[in-house]
């Protein structure tokens, strides 16, 4: 397999001189593929939104991501500091490439992160990243899962190109063996598509469900993906409106950020976690950058959690 076109990135700061107020900045290393063993889990940006349904601006995500969790606190009050994340800097996307051409360029570089002793955090970009991004985990031995936070199922028949909407479509045809959507909204898929996750034998757990008991929620997802390796996707408009206005397709009725959280930190914590990634946050579609934070909020709590027990 060829290199990955990964971009090595630039040096992390923090945003205080307090030396006892440790962040994200202050930890974060640099570092190349050949490197990424050395860490319990390395950031993989990925800038690209040309497969995006909703409105783009997803290509913008990996940067506020990076900005934003440079100022967030490592500390958490359960699981303690986290520590040893490495960053192996952006994917260099080729121009005017097709969406297809551009998946088989992040297959390549997911596939090099995944062989390494590491667990890789891609962030994204769109959705249509994450057939890529799982797709290496079906050629090692054993059988593979998915747990996906999203308003949406994802899993549209891919018509000329795949697009944001198709990846588990294209996971499942490529020989996906388990799935469960946690999250996913009332009047927000077609029955065609919630039909064709139930035959696949796919779990769906609603928000209000989620809302009602996360814990629970989170058990009925790991219940239902009991494969030997474990992805957790984390499509940022499985939250309300509210909290994430900067999303390619924003709608009420979400969970909470509260709620994502929790369920990241139950969902990260299973030692099977073979992988995980935040896609479809749009900086310019929200000014405050509140979704951003979130979104880097979301990656601090699935880091607290790696190798341990959730809290």
């Amino acid at each position: 397999m060829s290199n990955p076109p990964l971009r090595f990135p630039e040096e992390w700061t923090g945003t205080t001189s307090d030396p006892n107020d440790e962040q994200f900045g202050h930890l974060v290393e640099p570092t190349a593929i050949e490197g990424a063993s050395d860490y319990r889990a390395v950031l993989v940006g990925e800038p690209y939104d040309g497969a995006v349904i909703g409105t783009p601006g997803a290509r913008e995500a990996p940067a506020a991501i990076c900005d934003s969790l440079a100022g967030v606190k490592t500390h958490h009050f359960d699981a303690g500091p986290v520590d040893s994340v490495g960053d192996l800097g952006t994917i260099d996307f080729p121009v005017g490439a097709s969406v297809t051409e551009t998946q088989d360029t992040v297959r390549n570089a997911a596939g090099r992160v995944h062989d390494q002793e590491t667990t890789p955090i891609f962030l994204g970009g769109d959705n249509s990243l994450t057939y890529p991004n799982v797709a290496p985990l079906l050629d090692r031995e054993g059988t593979v899962g998915v747990v996906s936070l999203d308003a949406h199922l994802d899993c549209r028949t891919v018509q000329g190109e795949p697009s944001s909407g198709s990846p588990y479509r294209q996971l499942w045809e490529a020989g996906l063996d388990e799935m469960a959507v946690l999250g996913a909204r009332h009047f927000e898929t077609s029955t065609a598509y919630a039909e064709y996750l139930q035959d696949q034998g796919g779990e769906v757990v609603t928000a209000e469900e989620v809302g009602d008991d996360p814990v629970e929620a989170a058990d009925r997802a790991l219940a239902a993906v009991e494969a030997d390796h474990l992805y957790l996707s984390v499509d940022m408009d499985v939250l309300d409106a509210t909290a994430a206005p900067g999303v390619s397709a924003p709608t009420p009725g979400g969970i909470t950020t509260r709620e994502l959280f929790r369920l990241v930190r139950l969902l990260a914590s299973d030692d099977r976690l073979a992988g995980f990634e935040v896609v479809e946050t749009a900086p310019p579609l929200c000014p405050d950058g509140r979704t951003a934070d979130a979104a880097a909020r979301t990656v601090a709590h699935a880091l607290s959690v790696l190798g341990g027990e959730s809290a």
